[in-house]
Order: C-alpha cells, then sequence, then structure tokens
C-alpha cells in the first residue's frame, strides 16, 4: 500500500472553521492542542537538530529556525487579539507583514530555544484564560480588516490550534530522512 504524499505547505491539511459555536468538548480538545505545542513543537525542532533547522522545510519556504521565530511571534498576537475580543466591543485587530517578519535580524541572532520558552510561557496564561472563559465569551468576536471578516473566539480557537499543529508539522519535515 502506497503512503499518499503529503503537501509540504499544509502538511496537515488547511483549516476548517467551524460554522456553529464549539460544545464544551471540542473546545476542550482544541485548548489542550494549544497546552501541547510548546513541549510538541521543541521535540519536533530537537529531533530535526541545529544544521537541519537553518534550511527550508520545502523549496520557497522559512527556515525552521524562522518557523519557530513565528510561531512565537504570530502566538504572541493571538493571545493579545483574545484579550482585545474580551475588553473591546468588536475590535478590529492589527495585521502585520508575516514575511518581514521572517526575516528580522533578531531571528538570526536569537537562539530557537528562546521563542520556544516564550511560548511555554505564553501558552500557560493563555491556555489558563482560554479554560476559564463562558459560553458567551467564546461567541465575542473581532474583525481581522486584511481578510475582511469577523470570527468568534470559538472560530479563533480552532484557527490558532491548527497554526501551532500546521507549523509543528513543517518544523517535524526538517527531520525526516531525505529531508533538505
Amino acid at each position: 500500500m502506497e503512503t499518499p504524499l503529503i503537501d509540504p505547505q499544509y502538511p496537515i491539511g488547511k483549516a476548517e472553521l467551524p460554522a456553529r459555536p464549539l460544545t464544551a468538548a471540542e473546545r476542550a480538545g482544541y485548548i489542550e492542542q494549544l497546552a501541547a505545542l510548546p513541549a510538541e513543537l521543541t521535540a519536533a525542532a530537537r529531533q530535526a537538530g541545529g544544521v537541519r533547522l537553518e534550511q527550508p522545510y520545502r523549496p520557497g519556504g522559512w527556515s525552521g529556525r524562522q518557523v519557530i521565530h513565528h510561531v512565537a511571534d504570530v502566538h504572541l498576537n493571538f493571545y493579545l487579539r483574545y484579550r482585545l475580543a474580551l475588553t473591546e466591543d468588536h475590535p478590529t485587530i492589527r495585521p502585520f507583514e508575516l514575511n518581514a517578519w521572517a526575516t528580522l535580524p533578531d531571528n538570526d541572532a536569537v537562539p530557537v530555544t528562546v521563542s520556544l520558552a516564550l511560548l511555554e510561557a505564553l501558552h500557560s496564561r493563555w491556555v489558563t484564560l482560554l479554560w476559564h472563559l463562558t459560553d458567551a465569551q467564546w461567541q465575542r468576536t473581532f474583525y481581522h480588516p486584511l481578510q475582511d471578516r469577523s470570527y468568534s473566539l470559538d472560530q479563533a480557537l480552532v484557527l490558532y490550534s491548527w497554526h501551532g499543529r500546521h507549523h509543528t508539522a513543517h518544523v517535524a519535515l526538517l527531520a525526516e530522512p531525505g529531508a533538505p
């Protein structure tokens, strides 16, 4: 039996957002995925090793180092989006240029262990917040101007959980036999 080919750009597939509110059990599963992310990304980085982290996970893609720093950068923003949505009425979030952030000089100067430690602390705070939200709070929203759409915190949970798993899979690709 042949193993299906994995798309290196979307190794776990694309995110699928729910059209309805999540159940408590569904939320719990996504929160657990966010809680596990720092350890899983750290394990994938260790498995790939230092030299491979300097290489792109696919042609035209970011290096493993850039991916790890990206996850820390973006998850900081994701956490703040939750806090804004919980304290303001349908706030407009501030988008940022992902590719420009990936090439800032700290990405080359700072070891990936710094971003992995940051994710550990950040996810500890974020996950604690998420476990304490009410059903009504999960339905609060924010507006993303570049995507011209609103997201409920339920939808954001699904998307942000996917984001961490998506990039962990990118780093894991670097550990596979025949990786760059």
